[in-house]
């Protein structure tokens, strides 16, 4: 992270299973370094002894930008990934052999050869821009007036409401110099990501916070932030702007849907971008996660960006296979891939 080599990360594991293990860091401020924290400890995830081609490559911080897959005639499967490097460390030869040798080792014997090479002609449409989104799908994945029937299904409807009912105020009586914004809602993967997201992309600075669970899933955060003029906020229409933001991102964190592609059907799944460029942790995982899960084949997979007025967009596209447990054009099947995915995203 380029901090100083004073700088501490103390990791406390839990004397007891099934509670919090406490990390510890001691480190320079900056504006927005809770989100940052955040997505490192997401990115991380949980310890596996055995997983598949996204979460390991998600576990030696590379970065899938897209991903084909074929089938050989003899029956096999081929799986291309396009990625870049977040350690920026693939042009080594031995960054190279360490990621093959972890594939390797955590496929075992489905494994048959695995190899990295400099990416050729065939990603230059990669390099040339993302494929545009048809504006019907536009329209949808990217309305500010989401209908909650269209995209709840009714097992939902009681974390719905329940996340409906989220409150937030903000007090300036206590402290002299912050702002004490309060938020008080129901517990998803990413939480809190998504409340220090939004405040670093609207320039808050937090000074203090606190955050804890509480009973059904319930979460509190106790936040002393103040503007990026180091004041104060005070305006009732900012402050009223601020939990207009937060209520959309902690109600619609993702947006999802299903959509014909030509003959084809197709997976959509979107989140903001931070205004630093960065997206969501661990999306790519999740998503092919809850696929598999379904017993679903990806035939094809690509990530880009989208523009609104609002946000920038990080965009997710699978093309997924025919299967006799899920005909993808019956309504129904496609309902319950969008609530498993959604669950999976969202830790429900």
């Amino acid at each position: 992270m380029g901090v100083p080599s004073d700088d501490v990360v103390l990791i406390r594991p839990s004397p007891r299973a099934g509670e919090p293990t406490v990390i510890t860091v001691n480190c320079p401020d900056k504006r927005g370094l809770g989100c940052d924290l955040c997505r490192i400890i997401l990115e991380f995830g949980l310890s596996i002894d055995r997983g598949d081609v996204t979460y390991v490559l998600t576990e030696l911080e590379h970065i899938i930008h897209r991903v084909k897959v074929s089938t050989t005639p003899d029956g096999g499967v081929v799986d291309l990934f396009f990625i870049t490097d977040g350690r920026e460390l693939l042009h080594t030869k031995q960054r190279r052999e360490d990621t093959c040798e972890r594939l390797i080792e955590v496929l075992g014997e489905s494994c048959q050869s695995c190899d990295l090479q400099l990416a050729g002609p065939e990603y230059e449409a990669y390099q040339h821009g993302f494929s545009s989104l048809p504006p019907a799908v536009v329209d949808e994945l990217f309305s500010s007036n989401l209908s909650d029937d269209d995209i709840y299904s009714q097992e939902f409807v009681p974390d719905l409401l329940r996340l409906k009912k989220s409150t937030l105020s903000a007090d300036n009586s206590l402290s002299p110099a912050h702002t004490l914004l309060q938020v008080q809602c129901l517990d998803h993967k990413c939480l809190l990501y998504d409340i220090l997201r939004t405040l670093k992309d609207c320039g808050i600075k937090i000074a203090y916070g606190r955050f804890s669970s509480k009973p059904k899933r319930y979460c509190e955060a106790d936040l002393f932030v103040v503007q990026k003029d180091g004041k104060k906020i005070v305006d009732p229409e900012e402050q009223k702007a601020l939990f207009s933001r937060l209520r959309m991102e902690i109600l619609h964190p993702l947006r999802f849907m299903i959509a014909d592609r030509g003959p084809d059907t197709e997976l959509l799944v979107a989140n903001p971008v931070e205004l630093c460029g960065k997206g969501r942790p661990r999306v790519f995982y999740d998503v092919t996660l809850a696929l598999k899960l379904l017993g679903i084949c990806i035939f094809s997979a690509e990530i880009g960006r989208h523009s609104t007025p609002e946000h920038r967009w990080e965009v997710y596209r699978f093309l997924l296979d025919d299967t006799p447990g899920f005909p993808l054009s019956n309504g129904r099947a496609r309902k319950q891939i969008l609530d498993r995915v959604r669950k999976t995203l969202m830790g429900w």
